[in-house]
């Protein structure tokens, strides 16, 4: 039997392993699967768990106020050496471009541990944005034995850092958490509609996330005018945004929107609310990465707001457009979504580069032929 150890601490790690742990699950006779959390968002980590009914089998609880990344890089290193070594896994899964993900590759190879990565061959081509997750990414390539990239162009980054060996080109596994976590809340939709029921659905629903740590400041501030701008010349939008707590973010967004009918400042929302505002927005604004894959599956536009995005392959296939922290280039595409419908539509009709939900599936029947 093979030892599948899943290593994750942050929110969005948790909701891509969380259908590729289930799928694993499904062969109990071949696979013993075994789950690791460092807590690195820890609040918003439990949430995801509870929703997906995943009990971890370590909790390393590594979350502490005002923490740096030297603090939990130490801390979380020696933390999984005690893991590693109790556990004996044949191979070891780490997901994305985290802290919590290096040190799980980094963990691995010194003790000798196979490692997978999935969500490999991101890149920017800018190891300082987004920071510090270009240089995670960079630095688990090079430690992966197996890495699963979920667009040609992500093998293609590899194969330009001389990684070719074990590169398996298989979507991302947000897609197959966006359609398992749809089929869970669908039985509660009214619910939902509750938690929801000061939005006028019959506008249409700009949903906004906004929190990357490159954009504190000047960048931040531009992006919280433009949205001010939008809400001001469009009464026919709702603007919902969930905001994050970091103070840098906190601070900005409440001096800027809490003042206008139409924009509607919530605190950061469950994975499953989230699904549930997204597929009811109109279109989206994020600086997040897995919302540039996740929307345009439910047909919504994408405006990404990032000067450079690892994300390309969206860019490229039109569900999603860059515009980077500009007052002018946000409104300006904002409007043009909003009046011109043939625009609209053709973002909103763009097929999705990232899979098609079966990329759990696709990498389990992988490891059910692959010797470890």
């Amino acid at each position: 039997m093979k030892k599948i150890l899943f290593v994750f601490g942050t929110r969005p790690e948790a909701i891509k392993m969380a259908p590729l742990i289930k799928e694993f699950s499904r062969f109990p006779e071949l696979f013993q699967t075994v789950t690791c959390i460092t807590g690195q968002h820890r609040h918003m980590l439990d949430q995801v768990l509870a929703f997906f009914s995943i009990t971890p089998d370590y909790d390393l609880s590594l979350m502490q106020p005002d923490q740096s990344l030297f603090d939990i890089t130490s801390n979380g290193l020696k933390a999984l050496e005690a893991v590693l070594e109790d556990c004996a896994p044949s191979l070891v899964f780490v997901q994305g471009d985290t802290t919590t993900a290096f040190l799980g590759a980094l963990g691995s190879y010194y003790k000798k541990i196979k490692v997978a990565h999935l969500e490999a061959g991101l890149r920017s081509g800018n190891r300082q944005s987004p920071f510090p997750e270009e240089g995670n990414r960079i630095m688990i390539g090079h430690l992966a034995d197996f890495h699963f990239a979920p667009t040609p162009a992500a093998q293609k980054n590899l194969a330009q850092e001389n990684i070719q060996d074990n590169v398996f080109v298989v979507g991302n596994t947000v897609i197959d958490a966006l359609h398992l976590g749809l089929s869970i809340i669908k039985h509660d939709e009214v619910i939902y509609q509750e938690f929801f029921k000061d939005l006028d659905f019959t506008k249409k629903i700009i949903l906004v996330t906004g929190h990357r740590r490159e954009s504190f400041g000047e960048p931040f501030e531009n992006i919280c005018l433009a949205i001010k701008e939008i809400a001001q010349t469009f009464d026919e939008v709702e603007v919902v945004y969930p905001v994050h707590l970091n103070p840098n973010v906190q601070g900005v967004v409440n001096r800027v929107l809490s003042d206008l009918p139409n924009i509607h400042l919530l605190p950061p929302l469950e994975y499953p609310h989230l699904l549930w505002l997204m597929e009811k927005s109109y279109l989206v604004l994020t600086d997040s990465g897995g919302i540039q894959e996740e929307a345009p599956s439910l047909g919504k536009p994408v405006l990404v707001m990032r000067d450079v995005t690892e994300r390309t392959e969206g860019i490229e296939a039109g569900t999603a457009a860059l515009v980077g922290t500009n007052r002018q280039a946000i409104v300006q595409k904002v409007t043009e979504l909003l009046t011109d419908e043939p625009v609209y539509q053709s973002m909103a009709n763009a097929v999705n580069p990232y899979g098609d939900g079966t990329t759990s599936q696709q990498i389990v029947s992988l490891f059910q032929e692959i010797k470890l």
